[in-house]
């Protein structure tokens, strides 16, 4: 609870301390949504500077959320981040519920925070590991290659949380059993993610943006 309050504490001098500070019915906008800079001035600077290595780009997001959203279905991302995807989907398709699962508190606060900026009543982030989570309830999927921290010591974005080969395979695994067992015309889209992390039950439906961007369906 204290480093939710000092993480909330720091957003909220940040925002003060911005110098074009906007009103909530500015940010409300779609123009947040039209390009990165723009939506990534919800976040503190030291979050923005992450942003085009490890946080989904608005155009992936908004290109993503059409495909995987269908009214009255949950999409799951996995490992969400600040929760851009979320948070750009969420906004265009009211009508579907976006949840993301975070095990950084840090940045699942900061995602929480803008959330509330935004006010997504369809959106919601946890904190916690996939492991622990019950994906009964989520009908499609999300995930812009989560574990790749695991096998490469560069791509890290802190040292808060344990990474090794063996949870590369780990979390690769769960996943990977976690899609065969969901039942047909279950959706996915990977981003920057090998093939190898999704059962051959799925089918390439669309593959965009050279190739890294990917979406299936289960036959």
């Amino acid at each position: 609870m204290e480093t939710v309050q000092f993480l909330r504490s720091r957003f909220r001098n940040f925002q003060i301390q911005r110098k074009n500070r906007r009103m909530l019915n500015e940010l409300l906008n779609p123009a947040l949504f039209r390009h990165d800079t723009a939506f990534d001035d919800l976040y503190p600077e030291h979050i923005q500077e992450l942003s085009q290595m490890h946080w989904t780009p608005v155009d992936i997001a908004k290109k993503a959320g059409d495909f995987l959203s269908i009214p009255n279905t949950s999409v799951l991302d996995i490992g969400s981040g600040v929760g851009k995807f979320c948070i750009t989907a969420g906004f265009f398709h009211p009508e579907t519920f976006f949840c993301g699962i975070e095990q950084r508190e840090e940045l699942y606060t900061f995602a929480e925070i803008a959330k509330a900026e935004i006010e997504l009543p369809n959106v919601n982030f946890i904190h916690g590991n996939l492991t622990e989570l019950d994906f009964k309830n989520y009908d499609h999927f999300y995930f812009y290659n989560p574990f790749y921290e695991n096998i490469e010591p560069d791509s890290r974005i802190d040292y808060t949380v344990r990474t090794s080969f063996e949870l590369y395979e780990l979390y690769s695994r769960f996943v990977f059993q976690m899609l065969e067992e969901k039942p047909p015309e279950t959706r996915l889209v990977t981003f920057h993610a090998p093939d190898t992390q999704v059962p051959p039950g799925y089918q390439l439906v669309n593959n965009s943006y050279s190739r890294v961007l990917k979406m299936w369906i289960k036959k």
